[in-house]
């Protein structure tokens, strides 16, 4: 997206429209240039919430049918890498009779299939799916481009409006849209996707086994056959293997001819329930072909297959199917031995060599400081039930700040806090991104929570992009706050046309608005506290400000290389823990949980404790020392300012500061001596 966005002036040779939505319903919503117009169009989101969020228009897309090719790229993020609940777009696909590409890790495949799957749903007037896997986003390799081609029509060549009453997503137009689904648009596709071979037929010696494996698992399923002596890295298999590159519908007489001589199968099919399996066994069973189809019987029915999952239920396969002459080098014991349990050991073997690291805010991130004050105003308020939302926030869920009931949605915070507000010794708590409030929590959030008196605190974490999906810009964009002290200009001009955020609560009805910087926590502690406890009733709402600290080094960095490179004096604020001051109770970890503040040997040979110790990877932000001040800890924390082309004013002022800390210094030392003596 972010490519896109920069191509602006490519996109805009060849006729092309781009941007930059607000959600995955505004995206679909979209497609629908496609339903009356042979125009090409394409959106991308992460699935399954992505879909979640699309699915009133997806829905209306698939019934109304379309005439120029509508692909929906879903980053299908499910597995061991997965950020969000355990579901897959297979089951959407089925329910909405959209066709589900899932091609085999191979970037000439993947490139080829995107090509063809606008074709398939020209062909057959149907939307679908193309799915990109976390493990095909990993694949490294090369393809050849073609050259670009404008588009038949475009602002150049506008299209004459045409209106198909026909396509209206309205009785009785509906009944019949559900019958050209199965009647015209299936045929349709099942034909292209045979003339077309998108489908791939990989042969093998042992003709009378065989594997049906969805394209995305393709990779896997050859490591594990490798591992066995039945394939080598190229991908020539002993054993035969059908991928199918578009996963749904399922070409039944593709199937057929796969596995009529073959005494056994396996169908690989990630996640539950096992769609494609039963699928399979209602063809095979329909044209009388009595294989016998392996599955869920022996390979996990929920969870994605790994290469440790993948090896261990293709070695029970075929175990099973006792091939003639060959004898396995992994059998079933050997494979289950890998999976042995770590002993206590092993366990505390391996925390030593590779660090923990769960998921967190990132280093200076503006959200952190707004969580410490939470923290300490939870502290002395007692314990709260916080709504929580989709986002970069979500991470305070998690240690050290430990904050948050719920995650119910992007932008829905707010309205899940409705169900609980009344029962609650506090006001309800909820927290929304600016991404999300622009989303959906304006509408479903705000707006209705004044719709019916919703007594409550909603906090906006208001960093200035829609961070958690790449720092996309967003309506509230405005000009950064200045929050780290620099003497280059990195500051860049926000939206002529950019929309407060506090000017849509106003206008939705909410009378208490207060906007706070969120590195200044003793500021954010007091409104915060002022929100929880004042008897004004009505929704209170606080901004909290603070740029997302990512984007502002993605800024920062560059310019201030080039400024230092060039000569120019430049200041960069850095913070530091004062080891002979440091107590070692790391109360300043707990309640900041930056991963610049660490720990080091105490320097004092009488203390085992480790000392605080900020590293390298400070941004200076400052957060780490305002939260020590604000909580009343320690008076350790420093700020310093490295001059890079320091003046020779900068150099004067140096020295004497030298020369007076050296003087301070040697008295010291001699009254320690005097003392000794």
């Amino acid at each position: 997206m972010d490519v896109l966005n920069d191509a602006q002036e490519i996109l805009g040779e060849l006729g092309v429209h781009f941007e930059a939505n607000g959600s995955e319903a505004t995206a679909a919503a979209m497609l629908s240039a496609s339903i009356n117009y042979p125009l090409r169009g394409a959106v991308t989101w992460k699935s399954t919430v992505g879909t979640n969020v699309a699915s009133d228009a997806l829905s209306n897309l698939a019934s109304s049918g379309v005439t120029g090719g509508a692909m929906v790229i879903v980053g299908e993020d499910y597995g061991e890498g997965s950020s969000i609940m355990q579901e897959r777009t297979y089951a959407f696909a089925m329910k909405a009779q959209m066709w589900l590409i899932d091609p085999r890790p191979n970037l000439p495949s993947i490139v080829d299939m995107v090509e063809k799957g606008f074709a398939l749903s020209e062909a057959s007037n149907t939307p679908l799916f193309f799915m990109m896997r976390i493990r095909g986003c990993h694949v490294t390799g090369e393809f050849f481009a073609k050259d670009n081609q404008p588009p038949a029509f475009s602002d150049r060549n506008p299209v004459f409006p045409n209106r198909e009453a026909e396509k209206i997503i309205l009785p009785p137009n509906v009944y019949e849209q559900e019958r050209e689904k199965i009647a015209e648009r299936l045929p349709a596709a099942l034909k292209f996707i045979r003339e077309h071979q998108l489908n791939e037929f990989f042969p093998g010696k042992f003709e009378q086994l065989g594997i049906v494996v969805q394209g995305g698992v393709y990779n896997t399923v050859i490591r594990a056959l490798q591992r066995q002596g039945l394939a080598n890295a190229f991908g020539d298999s002993d054993i035969p293997i059908y991928v199918m590159n578009v996963a749904y519908p399922l070409v039944p007489e593709e199937l057929v001819t796969f596995c009529r001589d073959k005494q056994q199968v396996l169908v690989l099919e990630e996640g539950q329930p096992e769609y494609v399996e039963q699928g399979i066994h209602t063809i095979l069973r329909r044209n009388g072909v009595d294989t016998r189809v392996y599955g869920k019987d022996i390979m996990p029915m929920a969870g994605e297959y790994t290469g440790q999952v993948m090896l261990h239920g293709l070695t029970r396969f075929l175990q099973a199917a006792r091939l003639p002459g060959v004898e396995l080098p992994l059998d079933l014991a050997a494979v289950e031995a890998l999976r042995t349990p770590l002993t206590e050991d092993d366990r505390l073997t391996l925390m030593d060599n590779v660090p923990p690291r769960p998921s967190g805010l990132c280093t200076g991130c503006p959200e952190r400081p707004l969580f410490s004050a939470l923290k300490q105003v939870q502290k002395e308020l007692g314990p709260f039930h916080i709504s929580s939302d989709i986002g970069c926030h979500s991470f305070a869920t998690l240690a050290p700040f430990n904050l948050g009931n719920t995650i119910m949605g992007y932008g829905l915070s707010l309205a899940s806090s409705s169900g609980i507000r009344h029962t609650l010794p506090h006001k309800s708590i909820s927290i929304m991104g600016d991404g999300g409030f622009w989303h959906n929590g304006l509408t479903s959030g705000v707006t209705s929570a004044v719709f019916n008196k919703h007594d409550g605190l909603l906090i906006i974490v208001d960093n200035g992009y829609a961070a958690a999906t790449g720092g996309q810009d967003i309506p509230s964009l405005v000009e950064p706050n200045k929050i780290i002290a620099t003497t280059i200009d990195a500051d860049r001009a926000g939206r002529d046309d950019q929309q407060p955020i506090d000017e849509a609560c106003r206008g939705a009805g909410v009378k208490w608005i207060r906007t706070v910087s969120t590195y200044s926590v003793d500021t954010m502690k007091d409104t915060l506290r002022e929100a929880l406890t004042t008897e004004e009733k009505g929704l209170k709402v606080i901004i909290a400000e603070g740029e997302c600290m990512l984007n502002r080094q993605r800024r920062i960095k560059p310019l201030m290389k080039q400024s230092i490179s060039s000569g120019k004096r430049t200041l960069r604020a850095r913070f530091m823990v004062d080891s002979e001051t440091c107590t070692g109770d790391h109360a300043c970890i707990r309640i900041s949980g930056c991963p610049s503040l660490t720990i080091k040997p105490n320097p004092d040979p009488l203390r085992k404790d480790p000392v605080s110790y900020v590293d390298n990877s400070c941004v200076g932000c400052g957060v780490c020392g305002a939260n020590a001040h604000a909580a009343i800890l320690c008076p350790s924390f420093s700020r310093v300012d490295l001059i890079y082309n320091p003046s020779r004013w900068d150099r004067t002022v140096a020295g004497v500061r030298q020369r007076v800390i050296g003087w301070f210094q040697a008295r010291g030392e001699r009254k320690d001596r005097a003392q000794v003596l």
